[in-house]
């Protein structure tokens, strides 16, 4: 017998087990981590991180400022717990538009008594009235020149790399709560991701097989709604319990299948090592991120959890793995759900629901609040429903349409719910036609069109090459001359089948059309 390590959980299997033997529910496309064996050393990097009462700041310190904020030095400064030890210890005593002063303490510099050039976010040692026992530290906004009883190098010990905002915000009053040096681990173990089950198991390999992501703000005695729109925007982007590495840098891992959603910027702190992020502008506007290592924070980037197990995995993903994700909480989105399998999930987290209808059989269309953070924070939630007999089940072609499949979930809400809608444009003979909106900044190119005949029940969009673009349609017979949209086939994008077509006959022209992927 062998010992294994599986998610930090021993088990004893039999020498010349395989992977797949100890891990048969997770799926062979998800990458896990193996690690064979492990050397892990932390060491302090240059790098402090000041928690103050208005937002967090990192400073990456120089050699002057890693000497200055020795083990010993530090102890001076803050407790055991890194809290400050006097009540006027690091507190603004004066802001103006150049620099803002934290002080005072005592320090060894001599003062020059001239003038220094500094950059906007430097870092200075100085001192009041050239008296070393009332130094401060000093952080510049701007460029300028000044005189802040610093010694003749000017001061500098570092720069603000994280928390710049908060640097302008600072007003008499302020204190520093708490600080810390940043640790690092180093970690010089024999490991790899992989998705070969027949991998042959070794005593003392440790496995990882899945990342647990806990959302920004949730605490299960109290929940934070601050981030509740991005973290929601997290919670779709991983609703399949997937993370797909789109892009794997030497600081992050990118998952774009979201990209190009808009997302509030709503928290902005230091993403360091396992900080979970949403980008909020630019061509990637909606990607998710996971940080490897430190990184200073940016106002494109809003934080919307942080990793709890499985970091090991992330850091040794390749471009195009895939892995299994968890988060805490799990996503409460009933739309699209039949009313009575959403009761239940409501009872299990303990929301009480307030129901339009609940005569029959009924699915879930719409849900206030609209977000899992809100929902968890109100214990309470407000269901609209229709009956089942107004939902379409629909199956969508990827493969052989995935642009036009993409544009189609989008306009109709697909991409970010269970269940989508379009208006019913009018009915005739076999044909039913709809007509969601389209943005004109979407182009529907030519994509999987027919070629001799439309078999019965195939959904088509119409491509850009006629004026109706954009339309969808669905036609009860095969047809060997039009499609779908009663358009010619070169304009005719097949996407789908509509499953459920004996629906179709109690539609009315105007009417809203519910619709789920089956």
């Amino acid at each position: 017998m062998i010992k294994v390590h599986v998610d930090g959980q021993t088990k004893e299997i039999q020498e010349g087990a395989t992977l797949k033997e100890i891990i048969p529910d997770i799926p062979e496309k998800y990458s896990v981590a193996i690690i064979k064996s492990s050397k892990s050393s932390e060491y302090k990097t240059k790098n402090i991180r000041f928690f103050t009462s208005s937002g967090e700041v990192v400073i990456e310190l120089n050699t002057r400022g890693i000497k200055l904020f020795s083990d010993d030095y530090f102890r001076k400064l803050f407790d055991k717990k890194g809290k400050s030890s006097a009540s006027d210890v690091l507190s603004v005593k004066w802001s103006d538009r150049q620099a803002t002063t934290f002080g005072p303490f005592k320090s060894a510099i001599v003062p020059d008594r001239k003038q220094h050039r500094y950059n906007k976010g430097d870092v200075i040692l100085g001192c009041g009235g050239y008296d070393p026992e009332n130094s401060y530290l000093i952080f510049s906004r701007m460029p300028h020149v000044a005189d802040h009883g610093a010694d003749k190098s000017g001061g500098v010990i570092g720069s603000v790399v994280s928390g710049k905002n908060s640097v302008h915000t600072w007003k008499p009053g302020d204190i520093v709560k708490n600080a810390e040096r940043i640790v690092s681990t180093e970690n010089t173990s024999d490991s790899f991701a992989t998705t070969d089950r027949s991998l042959q198991l070794e005593d003392g390999m440790e496995i990882i097989t899945h990342v647990t992501i806990s959302a920004y703000g949730y605490d299960k005695d109290k929940i934070s709604i601050d981030a509740s729109n991005s973290v929601e925007h997290m919670l779709i982007t991983l609703k399949g319990g997937e993370f797909q590495a789109d892009l794997n840098s030497s600081g992050f891992v990118r998952d774009e299948k979201m990209k190009k959603s808009t997302v509030p910027q709503e928290i902005k702190k230091s993403r360091l090592e396992g900080t979970v992020t949403v980008r909020t502008s630019g061509r990637l506007e909606g990607s998710l991120y996971i940080y490897t290592k430190d990184i200073p924070g940016s106002p494109n980037h809003t934080v919307v959890g942080e990793i709890k197990h499985g970091i090991e995995l992330v850091k040794l993903i390749r471009k195009g793995d895939a892995i299994s994700v968890k988060t805490i909480p799990g996503q409460i989105d009933l739309r699209g759900l039949s009313l009575k399998e959403s009761l239940k999930i409501l009872n299990k987290n303990g929301i009480k629901p307030s129901i339009d209808d609940n005569s029959g059989e009924r699915v879930v269309i719409d849900q206030k609040p609209p977000n899992t953070m809100e929902v968890l924070e109100e214990k309470k939630v407000s269901l609209k429903t229709v009956p089942l007999s107004n939902v379409i089940g629909i199956r969508l072609n990827d493969t052989d349409a995935p642009r036009t499949c993409g544009i189609f979930r989008e306009v109709t809400g697909l991409r970010w719910y269970n269940i989508g809608k379009m208006p019913l444009l009018f009915k005739y003979d076999d044909v039913t036609l709809f007509q969601p909106k389209v943005p004109r900044k979407i182009t529907i190119n030519i994509e999987n069109t027919p070629r001799d005949t439309v078999p019965a029940n195939m959904l088509a969009m119409t491509n850009d090459s006629r004026r109706g673009v954009g339309l969808v349609g669905v036609r009860t017979s095969s047809n060997n001359e039009f499609g779908p949209t009663s358009e010619p086939f070169s304009a005719t994008n097949i996407i789908g089948e509509v499953i459920e077509t004996d629906k179709l006959s109690s539609l009315k022209e105007g009417e809203t059309v519910y619709i789920r992927e089956i």
